[in-house]
């Protein structure tokens, strides 16, 4: 398997930035709007729903490299011939408000069967934060052992902040931040910290082991690329500033 160069230099160095667009989202024009965004705005890859004209669109729009997202793992194998970079198994949380769970046995078996079809692909999985703790830390030592090059964390719809302003936003990301701590320090692959983050949390998931990040609303929904832009140099300042100085996880 090989990663990357750009994603792999910025894991290393614990800065990476996520652009999400959402598995649910095949709207090429607000798809358009937020990879171009992403690249502007110095992100280091994005992440597309997993379908190959898609693929394509995205593909002659930025050079950045491109992950799609899937929860079937026949999509995945259109949108690699199409030239997606990477491949995850995750953003369940499109899923959640339809009562979809995603217990570790299915994640899992998506896992092991994901591998099978495509044994050379950059692979990135999910672990559900409906899991307990404990179970989400066994869980992703398991899919290590079974191919994932890196692991992502979530947590963002399950949080219900009571405060606004900054104190807010610390609640929203708790539930991510700690599963990106408590994960970072079981395997040895890259753990990537996503869903609920803000310009203000990113920094405390680097904090917390993770090695980059994955942002999606905060940018997507947006409705001005301006506004989209401005956000992704928020975070990758936020970023910047963190993994310039000393922080260890």
């Amino acid at each position: 398997m090989t990663i990357h160069p750009k994603l792999e230099t910025a894991l290393t160095q614990r800065n990476a930035l996520k652009v999400i667009s959402g598995l649910t989202n095949f709207d090429t024009a607000n798809v358009t709007a937020i990879v171009k965004a992403a690249q502007a705005g110095g992100a280091t890859f994005v992440d597309i729903a997993a379908d190959g004209a898609l693929v394509r669109h995205v593909r002659q729009l930025i050079e950045l490299p491109i992950c799609v997202s899937a929860v079937d793992p026949e999509l995945f194998v259109e949108a690699v011939k199409a030239g997606a970079d990477l491949i995850e198994i995750g953003n369940f949380d499109a899923f959640y408000a339809q009562g979809r769970r995603f217990e570790a046995k299915e994640v899992l078996s998506l896992t092991q069967k994901t591998r099978s079809l495509l044994p050379n692909i950059t692979l990135s999985v999910t672990v559900p934060h409906i899991l307990p703790l404990d179970e989400q830390v066994q869980l992703a030592e398991q899919l290590v052992a079974v191919g994932a090059d890196i692991i992502q964390t979530e947590g963002g719809t399950s949080s219900q902040p009571t405060h606004a302003g900054t104190l807010g936003l610390v609640e929203k990301a708790a539930p991510t931040l700690a599963a990106a701590h408590s994960i970072s320090h079981a395997v040895s692959v890259p753990v990537l910290c996503a869903s609920g983050l803000s310009s203000v949390t990113v920094p405390l998931a680097i904090a917390a082991g993770a090695s980059g990040v994955g942002v999606g609303s905060a940018i997507n929904q947006l409705n001005d690329e301006v506004a989209m832009v401005a956000a992704v140099r928020s975070l990758v300042e936020a970023l910047r500033t963190t993994t310039s100085a000393t922080v260890s996880p």
